[in-house]
């Protein structure tokens, strides 16, 4: 048994808890995340931990994915397409918008499997569900800051100069995290059920990134369709960032205030169906 592994027993230990059944919809009882903060720590370290265990890489893994898809989009999309980049350098322009997608990804992927991956951990004794999930999206932002380095080296090499704005950064990062929460909560409850969930990820993720404006530019969308184009959440954030980082306006204002809506009753509407189902997880998964 590893320390790490003592550790998070020891965490569990501690925790008393009496179980009932739950009092109506709302009963969402989310004050339990806090009580079990320690596992959360401990349950996100693992996840880092195993994610470069036995890799001959390491932490250029977080950064070759971004630079090469930069790079073959600039080609293709950029070079050969020719496609619009608000006058900002186009390989900057993907790049700034390569890094929330990849945070959103990868945080999506990991947690939206999580439940089934710690099957042994729910069956033997409780705590809230929530963690796991959680712990996954937040070991996701250890891969953001590394990336984050190759976008300042980028940012130095084109000369774009950084404003106040970028002290709207962490909002943003924050809105990449919830939305992959909010997605994956219903996700990971859904993949206890019907295993042929995870199939459906790699689809669902490459299919996302196309209809997000990662490489292009939103200004390509017809302006009587922007408000439907804002649903998707991660518009917002992309369009977010390029504003934060680069000055760019093409969808700020309303179309961003239509993302965070939209992310709040997915949000919302993930919690509420992840609590209801929690209690039969250890004896579905």
């Amino acid at each position: 048994m590893t320390a790490n592994t003592k550790r998070i027993q020891q965490s569990l230990e501690l925790q008393e808890k009496i179980i009932e059944p739950a009092q109506g919809w709302l009963a969402l009882e989310l004050d339990d995340l806090w009580r079990y903060r320690e596992l959360l720590y401990f349950l996100t370290w693992r996840d880092i931990k195993v994610r470069y265990k036995q890799t001959a890489l390491g932490a250029a893994w977080a950064i070759l994915q971004p630079l090469l898809t930069m790079v073959l989009f600039s080609v293709v999309f950029g070079y050969f397409a020719g496609l619009p980049s608000e006058g900002i350098p186009y390989p900057v322009f993907t790049l700034t918008a390569l890094l929330p997608w990849q945070l959103f990804a990868y945080a999506l992927t990991q947690s939206s499997t999580s439940l089934v991956n710690d099957k042994n951990l729910i069956t033997k004794i409780y705590f809230p569900r929530l963690v796991i999930p959680l712990s996954s999206v937040l070991s996701a932002l250890l891969d953001f800051a590394i990336t984050l380095l190759l976008l300042v080296a980028m940012l130095l090499i084109y000369r774009i100069p950084l404003t106040w704005r970028l002290l709207t950064l962490p909002l943003f990062i924050l809105f990449a995290l919830v939305t992959a929460m909010s997605v994956s909560l219903w996700l990971s409850a859904l993949n206890v059920q019907y295993r042929d969930v995870r199939y459906t990820l790699p689809f669902l993720t490459q299919f996302w990134m196309y209809a997000t404006p990662i490489a292009y530019s939103a200004t390509i969308v017809p302006e009587r369709f922007r408000w439907l184009y804002s649903l998707n959440p991660m518009t917002g954030v992309v369009e977010g960032f390029r504003w934060a980082l680069l000055g760019t306006e093409s969808l700020i204002g309303l179309p961003i205030l239509i993302s965070v809506l939209a992310i709040i009753a997915i949000l919302v509407g993930g919690v509420v169906y992840f609590k209801r189902m929690e209690d039969s997880f250890a004896d579905v998964v």
